[in-house]
């Protein structure tokens, strides 16, 4: 049951040795600004540096309102999350990421705004630090995805977000061995808003996020939550036939006409690739679909705990 007033703060953390002693005292001082009781759930996502010692220092130091969850490997962030989520006991709860380019300052702002009545709290990061790239493929896949999802998020990529106990309640039902949460909650919000927060470059460590992690991601998004991709390898697949088939009966009458010729054999050999690199998209499209249900049909546990610190 969850304790009324808490606000519990979810932080996954993989190989922030370099970024959690900066952190460990703003987010503090962000939470005790508040004049309302925090809990902070730590999960140690298979970190092989330094990262779980010191969370455990911090937690000794604050045995009350520090909780820490290690994994016995690396199961990714959104699962780090849900962990979090099955572990929260307060009636808010605020995702942040370890890497301090979200300012734990916003969580109070969050918090504000689910008191007077919204379920969901999403944020859109201004100013970014990101380089200009990667930026503008955010942009880029964002539009797409609303278009896809008709979730109309415009920023998908920020964690920094709060949701009451119902939305974490329902999201904690869901047992999709392969989720995005912000996607997820916004599905199930009823009173959803957005605010925009500060974002700093990262001063400390590396970004965990490879282009690679960054596209598999996006996948999970849309082939989770949408139909769509699968609806449109069909259309396409219709509008090739069409097309080879108007094409044939070209060459047909041309042949009648003009007789045979050996010209235009480039014009078929480029054609007979592109309708091969359609077909392998297709085919990759339908396998993800594949691949999603396969996961799903094992059952497996999605996260695997080796210990964990409370003061209970």
């Amino acid at each position: 049951m969850p304790e009324p007033g808490l606000v519990s703060v979810v932080i996954p953390v993989y190989n922030e040795e370099e970024c959690l002693p900066h952190l460990f005292p703003r987010l503090r001082s962000a939470l005790e600004g508040m004049n309302r009781p925090y809990e902070i759930i730590f999960v140690n996502d298979g970190s092989r540096d330094r990262s779980l010692q010191l969370l455990y220092e911090f937690y000794k130091e604050n045995p009350k309102t520090v909780r820490i969850i290690d994994f016995n490997g690396n199961f990714g962030q959104h699962m780090a999350i849900m962990a979090g989520f099955d572990h929260s006991r307060g009636e808010i709860i605020i995702t942040l990421d370890a890497d301090l380019q979200n300012p734990p300052e916003e969580i109070p702002r969050i918090v504000a705004k689910i008191d007077e009545g919204h379920d969901v709290v999403g944020t859109v990061r201004q100013n970014r630090q990101d380089p200009k790239f990667r930026k503008i493929t955010s942009r880029i896949v964002n539009s797409i995805t609303n278009r896809i999802t008709g979730l109309n998020l415009n920023d998908y990529g920020c964690m920094l977000r709060g949701y009451r106990r119902d939305i974490v309640n329902i999201i904690n039902q869901s047992c999709e061995s392969t989720t995005f949460i912000p996607a997820l909650a916004q599905k199930f919000a009823v009173n959803p808003v957005e605010i925009p927060v500060g974002h700093a470059e990262r001063e400390h460590g590396t970004s965990k996020y490879s282009i690679f992690r960054l596209i598999r991601l996006n996948f999970d998004l849309m082939t989770g939550f949408s139909l769509f991709p699968l609806q449109a390898v069909t259309m396409i697949g219709m509008a090739v036939s069409a097309l080879s088939f108007l094409f044939a009966i070209f060459l047909l009458l041309r042949r009648l006409i003009v007789g045979p010729e050996a010209e235009g054999v480039f014009t078929l050999l480029n054609i007979n690739f592109f309708l091969m690199g359609i077909t392998m998209s297709c085919v990759g499209i339908t396998g993800e679909y594949i691949g999603r249900i396969y996961s799903e049909v094992r059952k497996r546990p999605r996260y695997v705990i080796r210990r964990e610190w409370d003061h209970d």
